[in-house]
């Protein structure tokens, strides 16, 4: 049995959704979780246009009203934005192969870093900051991001999402002893809704 949590950490839905996660995980500590990374938008060093930073920064908003999480809106006029997060995604990767059970540690000292202290994580240096907070050796780290190993890793990552018809994040979910996949979610939910979920499928098993 285990949990496979498909995200990004540069999206915001997934900060969102982070407190009702780590809640409902609270209670299934037993059960292990993948946390595997989804990839919302392809490497790129063109600055992110106007039109979509606008729209971006409006979503902001919005989850703000739905999970009640804070946002930094400062980010907007500190950064140039980039639509970019596959390198996030690798540095989460990079992080779980350098320490055991970190993923979650890397995905929330990112979130923490691009919504709460507006620095901009489609940057090397950010991410290198992000993997020192968590006690990642800063050198090691930079070399391994950019390594095959790691594109590797991320593709087969990118690949299960497709598997599971991933087409949005977050997504949570449960596989049996028969490594069957159940979503719990498919979007943001409350920890509440996912324990409703968790139980149909046990109950159903």
């Amino acid at each position: 049995m285990r949990f496979i949590y498909v995200m990004d950490p540069m999206c915001g839905w997934c900060y969102g959704f982070q407190p009702e996660l780590e809640e409902f995980l609270e209670r299934h500590s037993d059960i292990e979780v993948d946390w595997i990374m989804g990839g919302l938008a392809p490497d790129t060093n063109q600055p992110m246009e106007q039109s979509l930073r606008e729209t971006i920064s409006s979503y902001w908003y919005q989850i703000e009203e739905r999970t009640k999480v804070a946002f930094n809106h400062d980010y907007w006029a500190l950064n140039t934005p980039y639509r970019s997060t596959y390198l996030a995604c690798r540095a989460v990767i990079v992080s779980q192969s350098l320490s055991v059970n970190s993923a979650q540690k890397m995905v929330e000292a990112i979130q923490s870093a691009y919504y709460q202290q507006a620095k901009n994580p489609s940057l090397e240096e950010t991410l290198i900051e992000c993997a020192s907070s968590i006690g990642l050796d800063a050198d090691t780290f930079k070399h391994a991001l950019s390594s095959n190993e790691t594109e590797n890793v991320f593709q087969q990552h990118l690949d299960l999402a497709r598997r599971l018809n991933v087409s949005g994040f977050p997504a949570l979910f449960y596989v049996n002893d028969l490594n069957h996949a159940y979503p719990l979610t498919l979007g943001y939910c409350q920890a509440k809704e996912l324990e409703q979920r968790f139980e149909q499928v046990n109950d159903s098993k």
